[in-house]
């Protein structure tokens, strides 16, 4: 992927952890993953979900594994999709029994590429340690990396409850707030700690602290950052649906990321009911490409429109042109190195147009109301061709393609 050179603050110093064919850390770039929200017993379904998210561009892709039927078909899913060519890491997210389905299901200990474990969800008292250090055995095993996954929906109880009874003995005892935050990077940091008491190696271990507020949220992993060198699973939890868990994902995420503190990031949105689950995997990629972190595809330069631009042709012009180079992607990243970094713009009046596509790789300058039929397109800054007719958006499109094979072949 291209990095440019848009002015961010050095990354936060990390150690490279490698999660199959992924590596997350030190200075590699920042991964974008995603969950499925299939049952994993059904095979099929997962499998079809998986490959989705990952050519959709999902780096490494978690799988709920909640009881046997689920550990039991694990396997089965790593091997499907080994056999489609889908080699994408497979996450699994264990809360409660993961000890209990590994002792039963050992081969799915090994089929997975990375264990999310969460410190409150393991257990309580003595069987919390016991069923823990469980966990990291298998990883040890297998060599396998941990994250050790703390959610402020799920705090580890009795460890607040003993900081906050700490608290309560202050002279000057600190905010209920402050004290919720500091047992939230303290059960992630601890738990990270007895994993490498029980013999995982520093560098297998990826930390998250995930909360629902975005200056909580922030807060917590600015924290964090200053306190380890373990790399940094960014998320806002429980993100919400539509505009609203993108809005909030996205200024949490670009807060941190622009401070250089992340390592991989999940978008953690409520589907539209029907509606693809692959939208969290294109809003991640876009949070890091508008920021200038990393470039997945070409993107589309594209004014709102305004009482110049009565007609919606740029509108569907510029929707059409955006889907197109997304769904040529798959093909153009294998033989035309640097082509998701391109820029591409769809202008609908005199005012920006030409401007604007001047500054594109490859721009055009449709007619606002009342102007001129004409189309003029400009490549790298020089005007090449003006369009006139009914078929100036298939021109168009074959223009875009003539570009990217003239100028993108090795």
């Amino acid at each position: 992927m291209t990095d440019t050179s848009m002015a961010l603050r050095p990354r936060h110093k990390t150690v490279p952890v490698k999660i199959g064919n992924v590596i997350v850390g030190g200075v590699n770039p920042v991964a974008v993953q995603s969950m499925t929200n299939t049952d994993t017993a059904d095979v099929i379904r997962t499998v079809a979900q998986v490959a989705e998210l990952a050519k959709a561009g999902s780096e490494m892709v978690r799988i709920t594994v909640n009881n046997r039927e689920s550990a039991a078909a694990v396997p089965e899913i790593r091997e499907r999709l080994d056999a489609m060519g889908c080699d994408v890491p497979l996450i699994g997210d264990f809360h409660f029994n993961g000890h209990k389905l590994f002792d039963e299901h050992p081969e799915c200990a090994e089929a997975l590429a990375k264990y999310r474990i969460n410190p409150g969800n393991v257990g309580k008292g003595k069987r919390r340690d016991e069923q823990f250090a469980k966990m990291i055995e298998y990883a040890c095993r297998y060599d396998k990396p941990v994250r050790i996954g703390v959610n402020w929906g799920s705090l580890d109880q009795e460890l607040l409850a003993k900081m906050l009874d700490g608290n309560s003995k202050l002279a000057k005892p600190l905010e209920i707030e402050q004290v919720m935050h500091n047992a939230l990077l303290e059960s992630a940091l601890s738990s990270a700690a007895k994993a490498e008491e029980y013999g995982l190696a520093h560098d297998k271990i990826i930390i998250s602290c995930k909360l629902s507020g975005v200056q909580d949220l922030v807060k917590a992993y600015r924290d964090l950052a200053t306190q380890c060198d373990y790399p940094l699973h960014l998320g806002l939890t429980e993100a919400g649906m539509g505009s609203k868990g993108i809005v909030a994902s996205t200024a949490a995420l670009s807060l941190l990321l622009n401070e250089g503190i992340g390592d991989t990031i999940r978008i953690s949105l409520t589907p539209e009911p029907g509606a693809a689950r692959e939208k969290e995997v294109i809003v991640g990629q876009e949070i890091l490409q508008t920021m200038g972190i990393r470039s997945f595809t070409p993107q589309v330069v594209a004014c709102p429109g305004c009482g110049r631009t009565t007609s919606d042709y740029f509108q569907h012009l510029a929707e059409d042109i955006q889907n197109y180079l997304r769904e040529q992607m798959p093909v153009w990243k294998d033989t035309y190195a640097g082509v998701e970094s391109m820029s591409v713009a769809v202008m609908g009046c005199v005012v920006n147009g030409p401007g604007e596509s001047k500054h594109a790789n490859i721009g055009i300058s449709l007619p606002g109301t009342g102007e001129r039929p004409v189309a003029p397109v400009y490549e790298d800054g020089e005007k090449t061709v003006t369009l006139r007719g009914d078929n100036i958006a298939e021109e168009f499109k074959g223009m875009v393609d003539e570009y990217v094979v003239r100028t993108y072949s090795s």
